[in-house]
């Protein structure tokens, strides 16, 4: 049988979803965790990588797994034996095909800036005191869904086939001393969100301008492009699949 996991976690101890040699990873204690309570080898599949630092609201698994099992109890004492900072929410049985990664049709990110010092939420957001034009950081937000390919904001030497993502939204809001900015796609490239959100901090800045932002993209250059955030102030909020009703 396969099984789809979701979950959370608080990325800050961690390098990242992926396992890494010699560093702490959010699927390396997934996995020791479910080998140990179902004294199998288990290797669990993510929807995606997150990198170091960064935070998942909402992530999906899957691992396949012959025995039948008590679920509730499962997830009872995989939350009881996982640190502090993961946990699970759900475990069900899916069709034997599903793939949390290539079966995902739409994921969404939030970055969260902070406009005064918060000594509650240092690892849960970016500390940002300058004042910043968010009407001009939604115009250049929404120029996004003109392009495809973000190639400026993606990590370089990656290995990927195509640098094309379709953007379905993006957009700042305000909440208070905080202000978020939520986009989603099908599909995002390494450093992507952290980069654009540094280059529409400049915009924020009028460091750059609209057209400014039109021509870093259509460069395909990352040297272009703004810097890149710290990545604690990131969260992966959702992810879709046509087979999940959330």
């Amino acid at each position: 049988m396969r099984y789809f996991i979701k979950l959370a976690y608080n990325g800050t101890a961690y390098h990242g979803w992926q396992i890494q040699p010699n560093a702490a990873s959010v699927q390396e204690t997934l996995n020791k965790a479910f080998s140990v309570l179902l004294h199998s080898d288990i290797s669990l599949m993510g929807a995606g990588r997150t990198d170091t630092g960064v935070h998942a609201s909402e992530m999906y698994a899957h691992f396949d797994f012959k025995a039948d099992f008590d679920i509730p109890k499962l997830i009872h004492k995989l939350n009881s034996y996982l640190p502090k900072d993961i946990v699970i929410y759900s475990i069900f049985p899916v069709d034997s095909e599903a793939h949390a990664r290539f079966d995902a049709t739409k994921r969404t990110y939030e970055y969260h800036i902070n406009s005064y010092k918060d000594v509650f939420s240092q690892e849960q957001s970016w500390y940002f005191h300058q004042e910043l034009d968010i009407d001009l950081m939604n115009k250049a937000a929404k120029l996004l869904l003109n392009h495809t390919d973000f190639q400026s904001f993606s990590k370089v030497n990656t290995d990927v086939n195509t640098f094309d993502c379709t953007i379905f939204e993006a957009y700042w809001k305000k909440e208070g001393n905080k202000l978020i900015f939520t986009i989603s796609a099908n599909r995002f490239l390494r450093n992507m969100v952290r980069s654009i959100v540094g280059t529409l901090v400049n915009i924020g800045l009028h460091k750059i301008t609209l057209a400014d932002f039109n021509t870093i993209i259509e460069s395909k250059s990352r040297e272009k492009a703004g810097f890149s955030v710290p990545a604690h102030g990131l969260y992966l909020t959702k992810i879709e699949y046509p087979y999940i009703d959330d």
